[in-house]
């Protein structure tokens, strides 16, 4: 049995994991679990019904509530030991062995110490949180125990991993390949296309966020939605895509595809495209992640071939949607200019949910703030903290001006 240790238990990847470690209880055994505290009362259900044996609270104010949920609903089970405070995370994986799978479902660029310190164990580090590879790509290919160590979960990522079997690969961070040879020339990487698709930037200039949060497809958290809307979530994919593979950016191609089934593609150098299609459930994704390289039985439904369907495919518009010019600009500048990009853009996604900032301006303060950073030399997870904050702060500057008109 598989141990598995949580982290971001309460948030949608964190829920569906759970769904498919219940059905498949023969194969894993829950640890432990880790959330930010928001919902306290969920943690301690979910805790209780894994009997696990350590719980992670971000917020160490919720422990106490997190004890008296727990009591109330664990039938007198033993109390879990408890982590608290802005450590609980790393604290947590102190009991990670290289038996164990991380899933590292937190949101955000917090997860990047978490996503270290589960490397740092040896276990397998199922990574749901992009965020580590966009503000700390270099740093994690550092931490890298032994090949294959990753195992990506965005649903793009691991069509990508799945396709990739189809031929030889170059050494990344998820092949286990030592061969420097790759067969492959091109990664294309499928995106939704947003509430916005086949918009031109002059009819965005109005948008609320009640708008960019309508989603077609998918039913994700705010920042997530709106990075979507913008495909900024994309340039975030294009970037950790680029780390997970050893692809260069020029040869990951984005394209538009609005039903979401081909989740990404493979060109091989003989002309050949592999893709990877089934109906939108990030159950998939997360059950390969717990079990790679095996699959798990039943997971999610799959394509109904026996009835007529459509798939559309289109180029990006990348004078409507810029991000994803901003994130191989990035790339190309050095190791801490894509944390400086998520960064400011988590800053002006906030200030335009709260109706401090209009929706075109999001991706101009981002392209502002890239182009007045200067890299330092040093690499280190304390440089890239300091990157973000003062990221944060030049977004924050851009922002009040933009108030101020």
């Amino acid at each position: 049995m598989r141990p598995v240790i949580l982290l971001g238990s309460t948030g949608s990847i964190g829920r569906q994991a759970l769904e498919v470690i219940a059905a498949h209880r023969d194969r894993f055994q829950v640890k432990a679990l880790g959330a930010g505290g928001g919902h306290i009362k969920l943690l301690a259900a979910q805790a209780a019904q894994f009997s696990v044996s350590a719980v992670g609270i971000a917020d160490a104010a919720q422990r106490e509530d997190f004890i008296s949920e727990y009591k109330s609903c664990s039938g007198g089970q033993k109390l879990p030991e408890i982590f608290t405070g802005p450590q609980a995370m790393e604290d947590l994986l102190t009991l990670a062995t290289p038996q164990a799978v991380v899933l590292n479902g937190i949101t955000g660029s917090r997860g990047l110490g978490p996503t270290l310190a589960a490397l740092h164990s040896g276990a397998t580090l199922a990574l749901a949180n992009k965020e580590s590879l966009v503000a700390g790509g270099k740093l994690v290919a550092e931490a890298l125990q032994r090949p294959g160590q990753i195992v990506p979960v965005d649903s793009e990522h691991s069509a990508i991993a799945q396709c990739l079997s189809a031929g030889r690969h170059r050494k990344g961070l998820v092949s286990p390949e030592v061969d420097g040879t790759s067969e492959v020339t091109r990664l294309i990487l499928t995106a939704s296309g947003g509430p916005f698709r086949g918009k031109k930037r002059s009819e965005l200039a109005e948008v609320t966020p009640a708008q960019a949060l309508a989603h077609p497809t998918w039913n994700m958290g705010a920042v997530v939605t709106i990075n979507s809307s913008t495909l900024m979530n994309k340039a975030l994919e294009l970037i950790e895509a680029a780390h997970l593979f050893a692809i260069p950016p020029q040869d990951i191609v984005p394209v538009v595809h609005p039903q979401s089934v081909v989740h990404s593609m493979v060109e091989f150098q003989d002309g050949a495209t592999i893709a990877q299609a089934s109906p939108p459930d990030m159950r998939l994704p997360i059950a390969l992640g717990l079990s790679w390289p095996e699959r798990l039985v039943a997971t999610a439904a799959p394509c109904q071939w026996d009835k007529a369907t459509q798939w559309d495919f289109a180029p990006v518009d990348s004078e409507t949607f810029p991000a994803l010019d901003l994130a191989r600009a990035a790339l190309a500048a050095s190791p801490l200019h894509p944390a400086v990009l998520n960064a400011a853009n988590e800053e002006c996604v906030d200030a335009f949910l709260s109706e401090k900032l209009t929706y075109l301006a999001i991706t101009e303060i981002v392209e502002k703030v890239l182009t007045d950073f200067s890299a330092p030399p040093a690499l280190s997870l304390a440089e890239v903290l300091h990157s973000e904050d003062w990221a944060r702060q030049r977004a924050w500057h851009y922002i009040k001006q933009e108030k101020g008109r």
